[in-house]
């Protein structure tokens, strides 16, 4: 890819837009390729492909995008959830073994960053700079692995908006006419007078004409503009979506989609007057007039994979077309009408996947700067940290439906599967001076399971059947992502994590090892042997979704760094590990997932001291 556009951008972005590694990693290790597949005939019930359908081509890097996050307001959950979900997959497929590119920034033109500019006397570049750093900030405190951060006052991007616009304009897509109609500045866009409803203002009673989708409200507007003849593609549009019905996710919002295209479809007035929107992208040729926010907003996807410096036949080696949009469902229309007929006009190939999330809400109510309840990212990482707070998002989030956050419900998840789930079952396998992980490991390896005692048939039994739910987790895992259902792939990890504490605390190989029959410790090590495995394969698979305590979960284990991939979560796949990287702690409060402050405050009280003190306090351990 041409990086010739990079002079433009800052030290610190130009320094990340790097492009990804060209290694080659293969899916499945060599030594457990076929494992994994006897493992996956035999014990998925969600049948995952030998090979991921979604791997790109050799030269054609993975891309996933978010949204261009608007810079009028600073950042909240929504963005960070956005941006978590577009991280999750593009680790997902570096895990696989495929070169992945993430590209996410803000959206710096239009009429609400003018206004908002104006408000507090300042110029609308350094309005835009100020809070583009903040969203970056937050892309980097929530761990996302970018590649590029890009901003639609980047000059590239106006130089890639500004080419795009001359070809439409040759094609003759473009022409000037006097527009008039329903305008929603907060939307920034048209309306029918179809889709307009008179709406009543909950606190003021004050009635006025108001979008039917998002209850803005719209004004008459009679301007001299450009109009994109749309509606020209509008038989091109519905045999699209005839022929792609998975184009969207969820499948439902296909029909949104087509709807509007069948019974509202209007050329696309894209541009503004100067005298009413001067902060933005002119017109070439015309700088009385400036480009639409939304044209301009759109292209920059196509800008950081290189366009318009794209050599014939080879824009997929930029990532272009798209793997994976991920958007808001607030601006499905703008996705999944608007762009494709940008792209079919110029006859570019279109993103092959449209990933729409629902919104998150407070108490129920939806989040709104008015009614002072959007949660601030920052403030939930900085309280809970970044793999926390991701957990959460990831776990409660919806796709279909809207999610409700809630402090309290996090705390208690938290507990449940974080400190108490794999924080818990990790310092239980590895903390104990009774045994030795690295020795539990080498004598699973050693095949001489002939010449031992055998275990009660009881158990063993209970153990094949915990043998055959690891054998199925990297398949079910990898099923689920496959089927873009990151909620359901966290929550089968977080189920193997209590059904090995479940199984440490039913059979108690502290007990065991400690017994006079050799029966029983055989039965010990094949119990740990198994809840270290279980927890091998589960840090693996949770790379994507924590990165960070994901890794310290691996280096506690003392897995190797190149045997983290997904090829390596297979079931007797790594004889190498078990030697700590890390300490394992001694402590409630120096493992993997120790109490949050608001417990250690409640029970020891909130003094420094006292904090101090409890942290000194081993951990009570019940079973050793």
């Amino acid at each position: 890819m041409t990086m010739a556009f990079a002079t433009a951008a800052s030290a610190r972005r130009l320094l990340r837009w790097q492009s990804p590694s060209n290694r080659t990693r293969s899916w499945v290790c060599h030594s457990c390729r076929g494992n994994f597949a006897v493992a996956s005939r035999r014990f998925s019930s969600e049948p995952a492909p030998a090979a991921p359908t979604s791997a790109p081509a050799a030269d054609k890097p993975y891309y996933i995008t978010t949204p261009i996050f608007y810079v009028n307001a600073a950042p909240h959950i929504g963005h960070m959830y956005s941006m978590v979900l577009a991280d999750v997959f593009k680790r997902w497929q570096t895990l696989l073994g495929n070169r992945a590119i993430l590209c996410t920034g803000t959206d710096e033109h239009g009429i609400k960053v003018q206004q908002a500019a104006s408000l507090i006397d300042m110029d609308p570049k350094r309005f835009c700079d100020e809070y583009a750093e903040k969203f970056e900030e937050l892309a980097q405190l929530s761990r996302i692995d970018y590649d590029r951060f890009i901003r639609t006052t980047d000059r590239d991007h106006v130089q890639a908006v500004e080419h795009f616009w001359f070809l439409l304009r040759e094609r003759g897509l473009i022409y000037e006419t006097k527009h008039e109609g329903w305008y929603s500045v907060s939307d920034e866009c048209f309306y029918p007078e179809s889709q307009l409803v008179k709406h009543q203002e909950a606190f003021t009673g004050a009635v006025y004409m108001a979008s039917a989708e998002t209850k803005s409200k719209v004004e008459w507007v009679e301007e001299k503009n450009y109009c994109f003849r749309m509606t020209e593609l509008k038989g091109r549009l519905l045999d699209f979506y005839e022929k792609n019905p998975g184009w969207i996710e969820p499948a439902y919002r296909m029909n949104e989609v087509v709807d509007w295209v069948k019974n509202h479809l209007e050329d696309l007035s894209i541009s503004r007057p100067v005298q009413r929107l001067n902060w933005g992208i002119r017109v070439p040729g015309d700088p009385s007039q400036t480009i639409y926010v939304w044209v301009d907003a759109l292209i920059n996807y196509i800008t950081a994979a290189g366009f318009p410096d794209w050599a014939p036949g080879e824009s997929h080696k930029g990532g272009w077309p798209a793997d994976m949009h991920i958007v808001g469902k607030d601006i499905l229309r703008f996705h999944c009408i608007y762009w494709p007929a940008l792209l079919m006009a110029l006859d570019l190939p279109l993103p092959k996947k449209v990933l729409v999330h629902s919104h998150w809400t407070l108490n129920k109510r939806k989040m709104s700067k008015s009614l002072g309840n959007v949660v601030n990212p920052v403030y939930a990482i900085n309280r809970w940290g970044a793999d926390t707070a991701r957990f959460y998002l990831l776990s409660e989030g919806g796709i279909a439906d809207d999610a409700d956050y809630s402090n309290s419900t996090l705390v208690v998840k938290y507990k449940k599967y974080l400190q108490w789930g794999f924080g818990n079952l990790l310092g239980r396998l590895t903390r104990p001076k009774v045994w030795n992980v690295r020795d539990i490991v080498e004598s699973s390896f050693s095949g001489e399971d002939a010449s031992r005692p055998e275990i009660a048939k009881s158990l063993q039994q209970a153990l094949t059947g915990f043998e055959a739910a690891l054998r199925d987790l990297a398949p079910t895992v990898a099923g689920r992502m496959e089927k873009h259902n990151p909620v359901g792939a966290i929550r089968k990890i977080l189920e193997i994590g209590t059904q090995l504490n479940e199984l440490l605390t039913t059979t108690q190989p502290w007990s065991l090892v400690k017994s006079e029959n050799p029966a029983d410790k055989v039965a010990a090590e094949k119990v740990l042997f198994l809840v270290a495995e279980g927890l091998r394969l589960s840090g693996i698979l949770l790379q994507p979704f924590l990165p960070d305590k994901a890794a310290q979960m691996l280096d506690t284990l003392g897995v190797a760094q190149d045997k983290r991939t997904f090829g390596h979560a297979v079931l007797h796949c790594d004889p190498s590990y078990g030697v700590p990287a890390v300490d394992p702690g001694h402590t409630r409060f120096d493992g993997l997932f120790p109490p949050l402050i608001e417990d250690v405050d409640v029970e020891y009280g909130g003094s420094p001291k006292r904090r101090k003190a409890a942290a000194e306090v081993p951990i009570v351990q019940t079973d050793d």
